[in-house]
Parts: C-alpha cells; sequence; structure tokens
C-alpha cells in the first residue's frame, strides 16, 4: 500500500512544499520503498512509495506525463494494465516503466480521468493534476478499497 497527500489552495496562494512533505512523511508506514513529491504553483502533492510492480526509481512516483499535463499520485493495483497497454502504445503512448501506474497516466492522458477510471479493473486511489487546466481530479475505486480523504 501506498500513501498520498496533497494540498490545493483555491484562492491560489503558492502550495508549501514544506507542509506537504511533512504530511508525506508522516506516512512512511505506508510506503518504506520511496517518497516522492510534485510542487506546481497553489498544488502539491507527496507519495510514499510501496514498490511492487516496477521497482526501479523510474517508476517512482508522482510521475508526470512527458509533456507535463498530468501528473499522478497512486495508490493500489489496477489488474488489468497489461491488457490496455497494446492499446495505449497504438495510441502513440512509448511506456518508460513496467508500472500499473505509467498505465493510468497513459490512460488519463490520452482517454481521459473519467473513460480511464471506467476502463481499470483493480482497487486505486489517485489524485491526477491537469496542469494546463489547473484541475485536480481524485478518484477511488468503486468500492472504496483505497482510502482517499478530503
Amino acid at each position: 500500500m501506498c500513501g498520498i497527500a496533497g494540498v490545493l489552495n483555491l484562492d491560489g496562494r503558492p502550495a508549501d512544499g514544506a507542509v506537504v512533505r511533512a504530511m508525506r512523511d508522516a506516512l512512511a508506514h505506508r510506503g518504506p520503498d520511496g517518497a516522492g513529491l510534485f510542487v506546481d504553483r497553489a498544488f502539491a502533492v507527496g507519495h510514499r512509495r510501496l514498490a511492487i510492480i516496477d521497482l526501479r526509481d523510474i517508476a517512482g512516483q508522482p510521475m508526470s506525463s512527458p509533456d507535463g499535463r498530468w501528473t499522478i499520485a497512486y495508490n493500489g493495483e489496477t489488474y488489468n494494465f497489461r491488457e490496455l497497454r497494446p492499446e495505449l502504445e497504438k495510441s502513440g503512448w512509448i511506456f518508460r516503466t513496467r508500472s500499473d501506474t505509467e498505465g493510468l497516466l497513459a490512460g488519463i492522458a490520452t482517454w481521459g480521468v473519467h473513460a480511464i477510471a471506467s476502463r481499470i479493473n483493480g482497487m486505486a486511489a489517485f489524485a491526477a493534476w491537469d496542469a494546463k487546466d489547473r484541475k485536480l481530479h481524485l478518484v477511488r475505486d468503486r468500492f472504496g478499497t483505497k482510502p482517499l480523504y478530503v
């Protein structure tokens, strides 16, 4: 299980990366294999990683799309990400990892948040930041298996 924590200042004030880092580190028990932080003006998200599928650092989180539009922090497991991968590759996505996180990120960038959320099979909670539209999408699986608190 991983841990995610973040802040979105709706009044536009810059997010305090140090505060989010402290929030993230309070979740160290949820992810001993790595820690990441992403800050984009009023938004910041931290991630604690429990590495299971792709153990390399390149598969760490938060993970951003190559164009920088999308950033995701994810806790869960997408059981059908290998089935979705060939379709995403045909759409032009070039995978750098073997992780289900990147499969989810590719699906968001290719099909959109709502479309990929309906196509994944698994247990998940994630925060997807759209830097272009300045919108945060919070999603969890249909059964609420993974925690997501607002």
